[in-house]
């Protein structure tokens, strides 16, 4: 019989987080959640932070329940998150603060400063990433520009995962696939910037060593592994950012020309390629270069996701109505198709809110009727959605010079199929979406490879293949979305 290990991953999402016991042999991954807990920003003085306590005692307690549920030894604890948010250590390695939330409206108006001391192309050349208001850099810039105390005391600069996985061993450091969504690391090199960091006048000496994927980093403390009665577990950096993560688990088999798309509250979308492009092309279209695992680059487009449904949702839930996403799915399904025209990625709808009525008001400014039905709104969100998979999948395929024969999606935003359907509709191809938990598996399977369970990505990937059911969706109705796509290029 092959040999199982039993791994802990604690996967961090903005919206809720979850610690998951994985179990592995030489041909499947079996998953197991053991906690789930909610997540999302607060307010305190005036920004949106993380509660940094709160999601710490929920990361400790799903550990302890995991390593009572192996019944067996754990083989490593890996911790994922968002990327771009950081907290800052004191010289005594304490957290000064509650981290901010990437939503926050200090960066608001922060590329454009920081493109009067170091131009657009300059920056990019130097990082080859996306520019979003939230990225690490504006958030450093805006704190060095309004004197702040927490960066005057800081020693240590750590993204989310890594800050976690600080507390649980004690051992500072920067993944690299974390690190690499900061716009601050140079990602032909695999190192910090140093021309940004002194053209913006940032700190470079808090920066933390920065390590691959598939590092064994250190051991729970002996404190902690005492506290969760779990002894001295390996802590292992696997592609912290939770997207490297998920990009790991998609269950692409040999040379077929395939993309990503990891779906939830952001999209994103691209390909695996050997080393950063940063050319015409990828300025052009604002592409990112962000680290992969096992020495790959993920070539990608942020897109802003089911974050519009999500907030709409919290707003109907505000005002007396409450649906479920099941719900409101079935009501877009019945709802008129291509009623209206929206960009999802409008700067507008960045910041929590009143979604319907920020929506309404850009129909109104586009000179749109409002929409009144909850199902409409739904539909409209998902439709325009889709077609902006479209425009981003045309980029994908000018940057990479070659046709994208499959969609791989992963992610929680495969449950809704609607949005599936549409997006095999809007591109006239094929998708495959699988598994839910992708990076929960990425996670694990990225720890037995650190360990030698497992020896290449291409064998982890077929463990997933083995052990999820996919689903295909073949494009429908193709003539007519066509004409939609058409219509919304102009």
């Amino acid at each position: 019989m092959a040999e199982v290990k039993k791994y802990i991953a604690v996967d961090l999402g903005a919206e809720s987080g979850r610690v998951m016991l994985g179990s592995v042999s030489s041909h499947k991954v079996i998953l197991e959640e053991i906690h789930r807990f909610g997540n999302g920003p607060i307010e305190e003085n005036g920004s949106l932070r993380w509660d940094f306590k709160k999601l710490l005692s929920e990361i400790k307690t799903g550990i302890g329940k995991a390593a009572k549920a192996a019944g067996a030894q754990v083989w490593g604890i890996g911790v994922d998150s968002w990327g771009v948010d950081f907290g800052m250590l004191d010289a005594d390695g304490e957290l000064i603060e509650n981290p901010y939330h990437y939503r926050d409206s200090q960066t608001n108006g922060m590329t454009e400063k920081a493109f009067k001391l170091m131009s657009k192309r300059e920056i990019y050349e130097n990082t080859g990433l996306q520019f979003l208001q939230f990225n690490s850099v504006y958030q450093l810039l805006a704190m060095r520009l309004k004197n702040s105390v927490a960066m005057a005391k800081a020693t240590n600069l750590v993204f989310i995962a890594d800050l976690f996985s600080y507390l649980l061993c004690g051992k500072i450091f920067a993944e690299y696939s974390l690190a690499s969504t900061s716009q601050f690391m140079d990602m032909r090199t695999g190192k910090w910037s140093k021309e940004v960091l002194d053209a913006l006048s940032l700190p470079a000496e808090i920066m933390p060593k920065i390590i691959r994927p598939g590092t064994v980093v250190s051991q729970l403390t002996a404190q902690i592994g005492t506290e969760l009665l779990c002894g001295p577990v390996p802590v292992i950096a696997i592609g912290s950012h939770d997207t490297a993560s998920a990009v790991a688990a998609v269950p692409a088999a040999g040379d077929a020309n395939w993309a990503y798309l990891s779906s939830g509250t952001w999209s994103l979308m691209g390909v695996e390629v050997p080393q950063a492009i940063i050319n015409d092309k990828t300025f052009k279209y604002e592409f990112t270069n962000e680290g992969g695992v096992e020495n790959t680059i993920r070539l990608l487009k942020n897109i802003m996701g089911l974050w519009l449904t999500q907030e709409c949702r919290r707003q109907w839930q505000r005002e007396g109505t409450d649906l479920s996403y099941a719900e409101l799915t079935a009501m877009a399904e019945k709802a008129k198709p291509f009623a209206r025209q929206i960009d999802v990625d409008y700067s507008g709808f960045l910041a929590p809110g009143d979604m319907p009525k920020r929506i309404n008001d850009y129909l109104k400014e586009t000179g749109q009727k409002p929409i009144k039905d909850k199902g409409q709104m739904i539909r409209t969100i998902l439709e325009n959605l889709a077609l902006k998979y479209r425009s981003t999948m045309e980029a994908v395929e000018d940057v990479a010079g070659h046709k994208i024969e499959v969609l791989h999606i992963v992610g929680g935003g495969i449950q809704n199929e609607l949005l599936c359907q549409f997006t095999a509709n809007a591109l006239g191809r094929k998708v495959i979406t699988g598994p839910i938990e992708a990076t929960a598996s990425g996670n694990i399977l990225m720890q037995a490879i650190a360990t030698g369970q497992i020896k290449t990505l291409a064998e982890a990937r077929q463990i997933v293949r083995n052990s999820f059911e996919l689903k295909e969706y073949e494009p429908q109705d193709t003539p007519l979305w066509q004409k939609q796509y058409e219509k919304s290029k102009k």
